[in-house]
């Protein structure tokens, strides 16, 4: 997780401010913006490596529990560009089996999936017994960005916000276990963040223009997200917020949460030995210089 710069000096402090470590900060822009200040992380560095490297632990015995039950588990991750739920999708993915738990980002709908039931190309992105799928945003789209980017029809969206509750409890009565996570970021922190893509070459990628628009539109967001949850925000599938101000607090504090929605326990595993390696049988390796290796640069 830290950073293994060498002999390439001390960061600035606008770098330090842009939340840059020694790598990211060599590749600034000399003409980089200046960015308003980070508030300050109330763990240290050593802090929240310490504690994600221990729900990291248990995020693996809940893989484990999930394959071993059957478990069906949909996790979705909504919020406000910059609000970090992709950094927070990462460190969950970071040890796991991707081949138990993936993550989905579907991108713009082809001109044949626009013409599809809304929810559609959706489900086939649904876990089967012993899978858990990550929705790095989700159908979601349909009642936040698209309503207020003019993508939708008025009829398109109302019809979303009567049927997405029917569709998600029938998700939960199918044995799906269905949790909601909106990432909530401050005006002021969502702006610092956009500033620092801008003045990072490695992360530039991450703004989009679709990002400056929704930046524009901050309060259309903001009554869309008060009408999506007022229609959302259901028994069955409650919408849990994590405060993203403050990204390490926020990645910790959604893992763990993430933890406790699932009961498990530790499934032990098969005592393994280490097998002999059999005799060569007369095999004999040819010469390394037969082969073409990467150049060692470092």
């Amino acid at each position: 997780m830290g950073s293994n710069a060498a002999s390439k000096g001390t960061p600035s402090d606008l770098q330090r401010s842009a939340g840059l470590d020694e790598n990211s900060a060599d590749e600034m822009d000399d003409d980089a913006l200046p960015l308003p200040p980070k508030r300050p992380s109330r763990l240290s560095r050593r802090a929240y490596e310490r504690e994600l490297k221990l729900l990291q632990q248990e995020l693996a015995r809940l893989q484990r529990w999930i394959r071993h039950n059957g478990l069906k588990v949909v996790v979705i991750f909504e919020g406000r560009d910059a609000a970090g739920k992709g950094s927070t999708i990462k460190r969950i993915m970071e040890r796991l089996n991707h081949r138990v738990v993936r993550v989905v980002a579907l991108g713009t709908p082809s001109d044949r999936e626009k013409t599809q039931w809304w929810f559609q190309r959706y489900v086939e992105e649904l876990p089967a017994a012993g899978e858990m799928v990550l929705f790095d945003r989700s159908w979601y789209n349909r009642g936040l960005v698209e309503p207020v980017m003019g993508f939708c029809t008025d009829e398109e969206y109302e019809e979303f916000l009567r049927s997405c509750p029917e569709f998600e409890r029938m998700l939960v009565r199918s044995g799906i276990i269905l949790i909601k996570y909106w990432f909530s970021v401050s005006d002021e922190e969502q702006e610092r963040r956009f500033r620092s893509r801008i003045a990072d070459p490695a992360r530039r990628w991450k703004l989009s223009a679709m990002d400056l628009e929704a930046r524009a539109r901050w309060v259309d967001f903001s009554r869309a997200k008060d009408a999506l949850f007022a229609h959302t925000d259901i028994k069955q599938a409650p919408w849990y917020v994590v405060d993203a101000d403050d990204k390490r607090a926020a990645r910790l504090n959604c893992i763990a949460h993430l933890l406790s929605q699932i009961p498990y326990e530790a499934v032990p595993w098969e005592h393994v030995e280490l097998p002999e390696r059999r005799p060569s049988g007369g095999y004999v390796r040819p010469p390394l210089s037969d082969q073409t290796f990467v150049p060692e640069l470092y």
